[in-house]
């Protein structure tokens, strides 16, 4: 087998060496897709073994956990709202082989049609210490979907159902690691501040029965337990909270399916049960029923719960008893914001920067003047570093955003933010800093066809 920086695909009825290119992919990602996931045996710990855990990446409220496929290191979603191992953002620079592959087309939410994929069988994959050696992997070639630009570190895949069936999984959301239970050795110890709710399984997907109060009252809803969505909830009937008068929602670009965009109005909830936790002024989107259409979904279902608000908790997810278990944590009152600017931002590639450092004069050999008094004093010298470091650049404005009323636009480079160079920040850092405080000053240089320029906004309450 010949590996050359590229992914290569054995068994395929074509004479073709599929390569994966780097895509691009929104933030709030929500996916829906396959009917029922293929019947494996599925992932195990070692003999012996009772559980083990497995430190994350938390990132926009998104869990990133390390996954080997074919005895390459990658990072996955772990995502209870898919039913199939899905592969889509590996790089030039990874070496993958997968096996016994076959074209098909799929299709999940979003606005466009089908997309053309690989169903790839009998692969190894290992998360921490469980194995499984008979795998089915969905390998996705559309180019607009990578998790990684807007994520700020590496995201090839999405991981569900095939590992949240073969274990009882616990996140720490807090402290950012899973433990794995072996369902035989499994003892929960319900604390009094937990609430233990039953979820139903449609499709190999969990869902959970909650409340969600508008303005006039409260709502019984069915919604699917998403933790691949960075978002609070969606709601899919606009009648649970959209008001026209007064005015309570803003339109807004919501995520990416599948399928192409999804789009959709921005509000809040006044307030949110679970069991008889009770969360006040929470996020909520409606996506538009163009993404919706042709998906096929729980008939009972009204939306999704997603990561804004399991975050919060301490979860556990115990497919083979129908429940989840929920302990607050010290998150759980945090308030909800919205990104105030109105900006997505994304890597797009690297630059070479050049560091500006002072050294001593000539290290060794130090030069030292000595005056009256016996102050001894030692010149230094500027040197200048060069490195690569992430481009920023602007993905989208919202309309009507502080940033679009003071001139930004899609695909700008930023440079700096606040007197500070963009590619010292992190991605979710910016998330944090647009997110932080109404009246805010944002103080950007932006770069433009070649000529650099001065902006200023303040952060401006979106609801």
């Amino acid at each position: 087998m010949c590996y050359i920086r590229q992914i290569f695909i054995s068994s395929i009825p074509l004479k073709t060496e599929y390569k994966i290119i780097r895509l691009a992919l929104f933030l709030g990602v929500f996916f829906g897709i396959f009917g029922t996931a293929l019947s494996q045996n599925g992932f195990a710990l070692p003999e012996g073994s009772k559980r083990d855990k497995v430190r994350f990446e938390l990132v926009n409220n998104l869990v990133v956990i390390p996954v080997e496929v074919n005895g390459t290191k990658l990072s996955f979603l772990l995502d209870t709202g898919v039913n199939a191992t899905i592969l889509f953002g590996v790089s030039q620079e990874d070496s993958l082989e997968l096996k016994n592959a076959r074209p098909l087309k799929i299709r999940g939410l979003g606005d466009g049609g089908s997309i053309e994929a690989l169903r790839s069988k009998n692969n190894t994959l290992k998360i921490g210490d469980a194995v499984d050696t008979d795998h089915t992997i969905y390998v996705i070639f559309e180019q607009s979907l990578n998790l990684s630009p807007r994520m700020g570190l590496p995201v090839h895949g999405i991981i569900g159902y095939d590992f949240f069936k073969k274990f009882i999984v616990k996140t720490d959301y807090v402290v950012k690691k899973i433990t794995f239970y072996d369902p035989a050795h499994f003892e929960p110890k319900i604390c009094r501040s937990c609430e233990v709710l039953d979820i139903t399984m449609y499709e190999n997907k969990p869902y959970i029965d909650i409340s969600v109060t508008t303005s006039n009252s409260p709502k019984e809803v069915t919604m699917l337990i998403d933790s691949g969505s960075s978002d609070a909830l969606w709601l899919f009937d606009e009648n649970h909270g959209i008001s026209e008068s007064p005015k309570n929602y803003f339109d807004d670009f919501l995520g990416l399916g599948l399928s192409g965009n999804i789009y959709g109005k921005r509000s809040r909830l006044k307030e949110t049960r679970l069991g008889d936790f009770k969360l006040q002024d929470v996020n909520v989107a409606y996506p538009n029923e163009s993404a919706m259409d042709s998906v096929k979904f729980y008939k009972e279902r009204n939306g999704s719960l997603g990561g804004d608000i399991l975050k919060r908790f301490t979860v556990i997810m115990d497919y083979p008893s129908n429940r989840m278990i929920l302990r607050k944590n010290s998150k759980f009152n945090d308030p909800f914001y919205y990104n105030m600017s109105g900006l997505t931002i994304e890597h797009d590639g690297l630059v070479v920067v050049k560091d500006e450092k002072e050294i001593l004069d000539n290290l060794l050999n130090i030069n030292q003047d000595t005056d009256s008094n016996g102050v001894i004093s030692i010149k230094t010298q500027k040197v200048f570093s060069f490195f690569l470091a992430p481009k920023f650049i602007v993905a989208d404005v919202r309309d009507g955003s502080p940033a679009a009323l003071a001139g930004i636009e899609n695909g700008d480079e930023i440079i700096s933010i606040n007197n500070k160079l963009s590619y010292r920040y992190k991605l979710y850092e910016l998330v944090n800093l647009f997110s932080s405080k109404v009246g805010k000053t944002i103080t950007m240089i932006i770069e433009r066809n070649g000529k650099q320029a001065k902006v200023k906004f303040n952060l401006k309450k979106v609801l």
